[in-house]
């Protein structure tokens, strides 16, 4: 994994965003702010739709102008980053607004004033604001406190999400990125197909998982040493009480909220992982998740409000490492935009396909047998993305050679920090540049960037360099 070269000395380093963060827990206090002014001062419906206008509208505008930020922590800053309980504190501020907003919402239901548009945003809003708790779950539910690990189980209360606890640790980051996992995406899949598939999914893979934990441990499975069941339980005793305190009319309202909340998060991980595949290896074992298994975004509004979620591949990597000292890494694969940006392009499969499955064909360099192809899908996706037949500059005939692989070879030719070697399509000579070609005139060393395009292969004079291919071992 190469990070970003941005890494600065940590004599010279600050956090330059150390304030700012205060943006993630400050959704909820948004939401209540909200609330408040509808309930108390001015009582116009439209102050209810004030989530879906940030998570839809603000965010990514201000994405859209204020950019991206690739900067790094240096990692001698951060065994102090990590201690700083300044951090911490941010992440725990979200909780107890959170369950306030819930709250207040089910009461306003139940007061029957409000008109249906606006009790339409209103689940918008506080589906907004527990869907984004789900991140704030996330963050905690990786730390190794019980403190942390218990909050994490009370924030999923709300959403009605606490198998999520289980199945994120130890299902999606064990199995992410493969055709194992219902929270990675398959490319040609949309995400009204996605949605059912890793709702159910993740819930089949949390209560299994927590079977074979408990029968190792030769505990029952229907008891409170059951991680899903004290999650869901939590939902139960909130969702009970509020509507023990104001009736059965809340109970719609908690569980589409609930819902909605619970697809935000879901439309985050049909875009993490959105065709990206690991591997198999020799022994049958996927190879190790690195950098190139997520999606990634350094727009810095949307990471501000989530926690840094977007630098997905450093997460994935070092699932303990606290938000403020995520990395970016130059090798990562990149979203045209923020998480927040594309969340419409989400919703609407063909708008989503025409941004997204360029990258991932991008990122394979053209050969999407590598890539994590939606089963039903998959010979029309390679018949429609195969490579077409390389235009050659210097014979008639063409060998079986794609496109792909003489672009593969111009890019290479640019890192000359790594030697490496190029074939000749024609004849298989090889060219090593560091061992040179000395009867050509050129020295070991010297770099394919160096060599002319007309300079034609030494063995069959047939093909010249522009048509060499990268020659892997």
């Amino acid at each position: 994994m190469k990070s970003a070269e941005q890494t600065t000395a940590f004599t010279d380093w600050h956090d330059g965003k150390r304030y700012l963060w205060l943006l993630s827990p400050a959704i909820p206090v948004l939401a209540v702010s909200f609330l408040l002014i509808y309930m108390f001062i001015w009582d116009w419906p439209g102050l209810l739709w004030g989530g879906p206008l940030l998570v839809y509208g603000l965010i990514p505008l201000a994405d859209w102008v204020i950019g991206t930020d690739t900067n790094n922590p240096p990692e001698s800053a951060v065994p102090q980053l990590e201690d700083d309980k300044y951090y911490r504190l941010i992440v725990y501020a979200y909780i107890p607004t959170q369950y306030l907003a819930t709250i207040m919402g089910a009461w306003l239901v139940a007061q029957g004033q409000t008109p249906m548009w606006g009790l339409v945003g209103l689940v918008f809003s506080v589906g907004a604001v527990n869907g984004i708790a789900i991140n704030t779950a996330h963050e905690l539910g990786h730390k190794k406190t019980k403190t942390e690990r218990w909050l994490a189980k009370i924030t999923l209360a709300p959403v009605a999400y606490g198998h999520f606890f289980v199945e994120h640790n130890k299902g999606h980051h064990k199995n992410v990125a493969t055709p194992e996992d219902p929270a990675s995406a398959r490319m040609g899949e949309s995400f009204w197909r996605f949605l059912p598939r890793t709702m159910i999914g993740s819930v089949k893979s949390a209560w299994h998982i927590e079977a074979q934990r408990l029968e190792r441990c030769e505990d029952p499975l229907w008891s409170l040493k059951n991680e899903n069941l004290q999650g869901w339980l939590m939902t139960v005793l909130l969702f009970g009480l509020l509507t023990l305190w104001l009736g059965w009319i809340v109970l719609p309202f908690l569980l589409l909220q609930a819902f909605y909340g619970a697809s935000l998060l879901e439309v985050i991980n049909y875009m993490e992982h959105y065709g990206l595949l690991r591997q198999k290896k020799a022994d049958g074992r996927y190879e190790r998740c690195e950098p190139r298994h997520s999606w990634n975004s350094n727009h810095i509004v949307t990471n501000l409000f989530l926690y840094q979620l977007q630098r997905h591949s450093d997460h994935h990597a070092n699932p303990t490492r606290r938000f403020q000292a995520l990395r970016h890494f130059d090798d990562s694969p990149q979203l045209p935009s923020g998480y927040a940006s594309m969340l419409m392009p989400a919703y609407i499969p063909f708008v989503w396909y025409q941004k997204m499955d360029p990258l991932v064909y991008q990122h394979y360099k053209g050969d999407l047998t590598q890539a994590n192809l939606q089963p039903g899908k998959r010979e029309k996706l390679l018949k429609k993305w195969q490579q077409p037949a390389v235009t050659y500059h210097s014979a008639d005939s063409e060998p079986d050679v794609a496109e792909g692989a003489v672009a593969e070879a111009h890019q290479a030719e640019q890192e000359i920090d790594t030697p490496h070697q190029f074939q000749c399509p024609n004849c298989g000579y090889v060219y090593d540049e560091s061992r040179g070609e000395e009867k050509e005139g050129f020295a070991p060393g010297t770099r394919w960037l160096q060599i002319p395009n007309d300079w034609p292969c030494p063995d069959c004079a047939v093909r010249e360099k522009v048509d060499f291919v990268l020659r892997k071992h």
